[in-house]
């Protein structure tokens, strides 16, 4: 590509992010915006621009958004917060209970369909505590990032490392008689615990739940365990279409529709969901999936992996370490699927020239790619959707504010993990 069209990428991209830190309030229009320069000037062809943008991400999110709102409408959220409320001694242990299931649940199924699941339970809670849900909120989306990269069905950067490197599900808890990724990542996920008491020491207010929550409605609670269940069957089958997710969550999302047309014999529950659709997030995802394409198409991303593969030299744990700790920094800006997809055949070059297995490298690219989105609001799917929810609720959350947990989590993390790898892994 035109040098000076590289270039210009570069500064449309860094003028965009400077801008969304700058306009919160404008992140979708600035993302689009960038997104039609990009095509303008031809950095993106024009017949790039519909494959370029994640359809399956964007339809999970329509789905999983109906089925939400119907949730929410049916006081089932209110229930489970009112149980999770009495087992819980103060407000602190109501995040921490609120972040490991957030876990527990993403470790299974996409990050983003995880937080629009658990993030109303999280958004009941702190109506009933009449408390500031921002810092909960976040911790389930960092939450789910962080236990995404788990398991082999956890994350799509999961999937793209199995494949490249012949990885079945069972190879993610142990494999060539060592630990997996399975245990990097949970060592990681229990060290945040103790990290989350620290930044919450204060919410020691007692809570308590005396109300009992009348449910109206089971079935939303049905279809949206239902699209749960099928999320997972899914994941264990080979070659499926890539837009598989996408389109099981839009089936459960039409059908939730479709049921309560029928029961309610009005449109006015349809109409309503449709109103509480998150466009403003859809919209600043597709804006954003254009520009990542365009600065891929420019090269950008294969120069950043190729001069992180090359700046380590034959240092096996100076090139460890600069894939991991430049993998953070890159996917705190840059969606990870396609910086993943570019670095593991660069490493599997990297690793036989080395003569050294690539398990490692591979190991700490997923380390460092799948956690370092938490860096940021805009890092990850699942960050922009928990962000998107906060405002619709009212809430604006700034860079500042959720890099107040979002750096803490992911270095704990990323520490963590980049330690465990090493260790068990790295060629003696």
């Amino acid at each position: 590509m035109d040098p000076i069209l590289k270039y210009a990428a570069i500064g449309i991209f860094l003028v965009m992010y400077i801008l969304m830190i700058v306009l919160p309030k404008r992140r979708a229009i600035v993302a689009l915006s960038a997104a039609v320069i990009m095509v303008v000037i031809k950095v993106l062809p024009v017949n790039k621009i519909l494959t370029s943008i994640d359809w399956n991400v964007l339809m999970m999110i329509f789905g999983t958004m109906v089925i939400v709102d119907y949730f929410i409408e049916s006081k089932m959220p209110n229930k489970i917060a009112e149980s999770l409320l009495r087992i819980s001694k103060n407000v602190l242990w109501v995040t921490i209970l609120m972040s490991l299931f957030s876990g527990i649940i993403s470790a299974f199924i996409d990050n983003v369909a995880t937080v629009l699941m658990v993030a109303p339970v999280g958004l009941a809670i702190c109506k009933k505590l009449k408390s500031n849900p921002v810092p909960m909120i976040i911790c389930i989306a960092v939450s789910s990032n962080l236990q995404g990269a788990a398991t082999l069905v956890g994350d799509t950067t999961s999937i793209m490392l199995a494949a490249a490197d012949n990885m079945n599900f069972n190879d993610f808890f142990w494999m060539l008689g060592r630990p997996g990724m399975f245990f990097a990542v949970e060592l990681g996920a229990i060290l945040t615990l103790p990290l989350m008491m620290v930044m919450f020491r204060k919410d020691r207010q007692p809570v308590n739940s005396t109300e009992h929550t009348h449910v109206t409605d089971y079935i939303p609670t049905i279809t949206m365990l239902g699209h749960v269940v099928l999320l997972i069957i899914a994941s264990f089958i080979p070659d499926t279409h890539p837009w598989t997710n996408g389109i099981i969550c839009m089936a459960c999302g039409i059908l939730t529709i479709i049921w309560e047309l029928i029961k309610q014999k009005s449109t006015k529950g349809m109409m309503h969901s449709l109103k509480a659709m998150d466009y403003d997030t859809m919209l600043l995802l597709t804006g954003l999936f254009v520009v990542i394409a365009s600065i891929k198409e420019a090269g950008v991303i294969d120069d950043l992996a190729g001069f992180i593969a090359s700046f380590g030299g034959s240092n096996r744990f100076v090139l460890f370490s600069i894939i991991v700790w430049g993998s953070v920094l890159i996917s705190a800006f840059i969606d990870n699927i396609p910086y993943v997809a570019t670095m593991l055949p660069l490493l599997a070059g990297v690793a036989a020239a080395m003569n050294v297995e690539p398990h490692f490298l591979y190991f700490g690219l997923l380390v460092g790619a799948t956690l370092g989105g938490n860096l940021t609001p805009i890092g990850a799917s699942a960050n922009i959707a928990g962000v998107g929810m906060l405002r619709k609720e009212g809430h604006e959350v700034g860079f500042g504010d959720f890099m107040k947990i979002g750096i803490p989590f992911t270095l704990t993390a990323v520490l963590a993990g980049y330690l465990f790898v090493w260790i068990f892994w790295a060629p003696a």
